[in-house]
């Protein structure tokens, strides 16, 4: 078969896997993106809040009848499911109607937390807008599963381009796409939240940067890498700074240890990494986005539940300290992710100048962590940007074993027959 068909067969039976689990998927902050998209369709606040809670509390009764049906105890007890989505939805109203009532209309999302938090989400448009169509097309509980599957397909596809561009066999570009459709990058770009964009638009800009050390179309990898960014400030705008802060950092490492090449192209990937931050930083401040000490405060205070914190920065920073001990402690008991990470690094070492992009994308997984060092986080989803070095890394590393393995078939004497 072709390889456009090999990627599609591979799409398929992702989307078909998914449909074991279409509602669940939901964490708390989901519900600011579905409010966020269904009032980008016309609908009003009060509406929008009906649709989004009972979408929300119809996961989480999903989640509870799941968990009763293996409980070894329970699993004969009566269904929690309609107790569950009546207490959600109780709890969500009361929250929404006193906030509604106190005058807390304004801006796109529904006030499900106070008017302080849900500006984080304001600045957020580009998920909402990629997920409204999907919405008002096939409603919030298939619309939300379909855009995920598309946007987790995607990212799949970037992989793969990504690979091809870098001169990878087809079956290792597919396994690249495979990889990154079953490991976390997969589970994580399912949620209704904006990392699974977040991957792919990183990816994008990776494959840009592929485009341009080739040295094959390095303008429209310029304009990839240029986009994907304008792209990423729309989505979530630290990825956008932290992408481009890490790209330009790659080439001044790569240039130091030798292992990127002298020409244009590896300084204009540096240029639009520059751009690509400060702009991000500019824009930003022009715009009124929510500070770095803001989302300090809003870390330290559960969501601004509590006082304000006088010395936000010392307690910050002794937390970070007490996250990454922790972390460290966890890797190590089960160092599934630090194997990944290692095997994925030796594979980039296969193509230097790519594979210090790659690690610089990799990076921006652990800065996105570090910026919120909460150690029970929804399964890791801040840090899975780091996934994205095995995902391109392992294919690289298998590369001389799938060449000793066809060569040698190859090249094998033909017996005679007769």
């Amino acid at each position: 078969m072709r390889p456009r068909t090999w990627v599609l067969l591979l799409a398929a039976l992702f989307a078909l896997m998914q449909l074991g689990t279409v509602e669940g998927r939901d964490t708390p902050d989901s519900k600011n993106y579905v409010s966020y998209a269904l009032s980008l369709t016309g609908v009003d606040k009060r509406e929008a809040a009906a649709v989004t809670i009972d979408h929300y509390c119809a996961g989480k009764a999903a989640m509870a009848h799941r968990a009763q049906n293996v409980d070894v105890v329970r699993f004969h007890a009566p269904d929690p499911a309609p107790r569950v989505l009546q207490e959600c939805r109780e709890q969500e109203w009361r929250q929404v109607e006193a906030r509604l009532a106190a005058g807390e209309t304004s801006g796109h999302t529904v006030p499900f937390m106070p008017e302080r938090f849900m500006r984080i989400f304001e600045v957020r448009p580009g998920y909402p807008l990629v997920l409204a169509p999907f919405v008002a097309l096939f409603g919030v509980t298939w619309g939300v599963w379909a855009a995920g599957v598309v946007i987790t397909c995607a990212g799949g596809v970037f992989a793969y381009l990504v690979l091809r561009t870098l001169a990878a066999p087809v079956p290792l570009a597919l396994t690249g796409m495979a990889l990154y459709l079953v490991l976390p990058c997969g589970t994580t770009a399912m949620r209704p939240m904006t990392e699974g964009l977040m991957l792919a638009l990183t990816l994008a800009a990776l494959w840009g940067c592929a485009l341009v050390l080739g040295g094959t179309r390095p303008r429209a990898g310029l304009v990839l890498v240029g986009g994907a960014s304008a792209a990423l400030f729309t989505v979530k705008h630290s990825q956008a700074l932290f992408l481009g802060a890490c790209l330009a950092a790659a080439v001044v490492a790569g240039r130091r240890w030798r292992g990127m090449p002298a020409g244009r192209g590896p300084v204009a990937l540096a240029a639009v990494g520059c751009a690509g931050a400060l702009g991000t930083v500019l824009v930003s401040r022009l715009l009124g986005y929510p500070s770095v000490s803001e989302s300090v405060q809003d870390l330290l205070t559960g969501h601004f539940a509590r006082p304000d914190r006088e010395e936000p920065w010392a307690e910050f920073f002794q937390l970070q300290g007490n996250f990454w001990m922790e972390w460290a402690r966890r890797q190590l008991w089960e160092p599934v992710f630090l194997a990944a990470l290692a095997a994925g690094a030796l594979g980039a070492r296969r193509r230097p100048a790519f594979g210090a992009f790659l690690a610089a994308a990799a990076c921006t997984g652990f800065l996105n962590q570090a910026g919120h060092p909460d150690i029970n986080i929804w399964g890791d989803r801040l840090i899975t940007l780091a996934w994205l070095l095995p995902v391109l890394g392992v294919p690289l590393l298998l590369e001389p074993v799938l060449r000793r393995a066809v060569v040698p078939a190859q090249g094998a004497p033909v017996e005679q027959v007769g």
